[in-house]
């Protein structure tokens, strides 16, 4: 099994959005018995919340679904996975603040890193701008790119 955990600041915007998103892909490509997805946020201030009404809307217009609640990522999460998929560099240093930088060696990207070279590195935290639809299409093209990666790296 393929772990995958997408990472944000909150756990109610970016990175449900990714989970959800990837979630969908991973479906459609017949690879939920290979590939397992979740998602969790550097903080624990919205811990047992619903992921913000704007990112559950934009997910339904776009045929996704996404029930999750926020939680806070843990020092067994970064261990366990295979791929810990952050959104920006804030996330990369909170979570070497947590488990040093020599536990996530090889395995943390930043999302983009998976999109085309004329996306941006970072997606914004729509929280901030209001740009839900924006941040869904940059995540949106990460998702592909990184599916497709993992499927060339691991031959599925």
């Amino acid at each position: 099994m393929i772990r995958v955990l997408f990472v944000c600041f909150g756990n109610i915007c970016r990175s449900p959005m990714a989970e959800a998103i990837f979630q969908r892909l991973v479906d459609q490509a017949g690879l939920a018995d290979q590939i397992q997805v979740d998602s969790a946020g550097t903080s624990d201030l919205n811990v047992g919340r619903p992921a913000h009404h704007r990112t559950r809307e934009v997910l339904g217009q776009r045929g996704n679904t996404y029930a999750g609640r926020a939680r806070q990522v843990t020092l067994a999460d970064l261990h366990t996975a295979d791929y810990v998929v952050i959104m920006d560099t804030h996330n990369a240093q909170d979570l070497f603040g947590m488990a040093g930088e020599g536990a996530l060696e090889d395995k943390l990207h930043l999302l983009l890193e998976f999109a085309p070279s004329s996306f941006p590195r970072e997606v914004p935290d729509p929280i901030y701008d209001g740009r839900f639809e924006h941040a869904y299409d940059l995540i949106e093209a990460g998702c592909y790119g990184l599916l497709d990666h993992i499927r060339a790296t691991h031959g599925l």
